[in-house]
């Protein structure tokens, strides 16, 4: 870095405008059917950051050479991609164009904008943006203006040393990333064994048998945000066991509310709609004793109807491979995912003895936490190697305003 900074020192720098450097365009508009009809080997991409922003292949491309796309909608709106080949975009997808290949170079231009972009998004309305009308605003440093081809060199060797401190800091978030992976997977294989009862002195139950289901509340959205605690969709998707600190929504509700949709502990929730498969019949299990609290209508409550269940075990149970099998499987799929008490009343479970069942929490319990900590700290390493790469790449794209 020192070498550098010695490199860069005293390096006379314009400011320009990314409309005065490039040609902003957007992509057009492409349905499911569309990609599905006219499927061949030409990427297409879109919006979304997963896989690189690809969503499907057509049998034609719209460009080809290399450019720079960015995600113009969304909660990842402002992210920059860099391209080249024969590819399409979609109409929630900007390009860019350079005007002058051979004065500015895409990858410097990739570089700086992964810094600025993100400055410049549009967050009101509560859906960001980046249109082009703002993303040409961004102010782009050009090293030597007057010498194009001193100033490409330039900038040909900041892209070089960052080339490479991307490639590290990628190996290593990357092997740090299926180590987490690997943690989860061993965490679920000795979770399944537990749950194999071959031999085993155990009772198959239907939830319907055990359980009574109901709906949640629906209310306008004018009531949420003050009144008593309601659990909500997330709070059971992202939680396997609900304790008191993890309700933060709270709606108003009537007397009739907290009588017909009040919540105590060991009752169950299930995730009752969704836009997947992979996201319907989540279940969580309450764990605390509170006062007042409803539960949205979103969700389905599966309240005990007898003592045979312990309920941590329920948490654990509910988020096996059989189980989640069962329920994705017989959930209705239209427009949407659904599933409805009387569906996941037909659902059988395994039911041991209370002491087994108490066995097996302990043993996850210990499991989950040791997991549990050992992905945090796998997660903060990562946080930390970017935070590392973005500390050099800021400091050797500083450039004097």
């Amino acid at each position: 870095m020192s070498t550098l900074k010695a490199f860069l020192k005293d390096v006379p720098v314009e400011w320009k405008a990314l409309g005065e450097l490039a040609i902003l365009k957007r992509g057009r508009v492409m349905s499911k059917n569309y990609l599905i009809e006219n499927i061949g080997s030409y990427p297409v991409y879109s919006s979304q950051t997963a896989n690189d922003g690809k969503i499907g292949e057509i049998k034609t491309f719209d460009f080809e050479g290399e450019f720079l796309t960015w995600t113009t909608d969304g909660a990842n709106a402002g992210t920059i991609f860099y391209r080249q080949g024969k590819f399409s975009i979609t109409n929630v997808c900007g390009l860019v164009e350079i005007k002058a290949p051979t004065s500015l170079s895409y990858k410097f231009l990739y570089y700086w904008l992964n810094i600025e972009s993100k400055n410049h998004v549009y967050a009101g309305m509560g859906n960001p943006k980046l249109m082009s009308h703002q993303m040409e605003k961004i102010q782009i440093p050009i090293p030597y203006p007057n010498d194009p081809e001193k100033s490409l060199a330039v900038q040909q060797e900041i892209v070089r040393v960052l080339d490479s401190l991307s490639e590290q800091n990628k190996a290593l978030t990357t092997a740090l990333a299926q180590e987490i992976d690997q943690r989860k997977k061993q965490y679920e294989y000795y979770r399944e064994e537990l749950f194999r009862f071959e031999g085993k002195e155990v009772e198959w139950k239907t939830l319907g048998e055990i359980f009574e289901f109901k709906n949640g509340i629906n209310k306008g959205k004018e009531f949420f945000g003050k009144g008593d605690k309601i659990i909500n969709y997330t709070d059971v998707f992202r939680n396997s066991k609900i304790f008191e600190e993890n309700i933060l929504g709270k709606v108003e509700t009537t007397e009739s509310d907290i009588q017909r949709f009040n919540c105590r502990r060991g009752d169950v929730f299930f995730t009752r709609t969704s836009e997947t498969k992979d996201e319907i019949g989540f279940a969580s299990v309450l764990l605390s004793d509170i006062d007042i609290c409803v539960f949205s209508g979103f969700l389905i409550r599966a309240r005990p109807l007898t003592n045979l269940l312990f309920p941590e075990y329920c948490s654990y149970c509910f988020a096996t491979d059989l189980i989640r099998k069962k329920i994705i499987s017989s959930s209705n799929m239209t427009t949407r995912v659904t599933t409805t008490g009387s569906i996941l009343a037909k659902i059988e479970i395994p039911i041991p003895s209370i002491q087994e069942q108490e066995r097996i929490v302990h043993l996850l319990d210990q499991f989950d936490e040791a997991t549990k900590n050992i992905v945090a700290q796998l997660e903060k390493e990562i946080e930390l190697r970017n935070k590392q790469y973005e500390y050099y790449r800021n400091l050797l794209l500083s450039f004097p305003n």
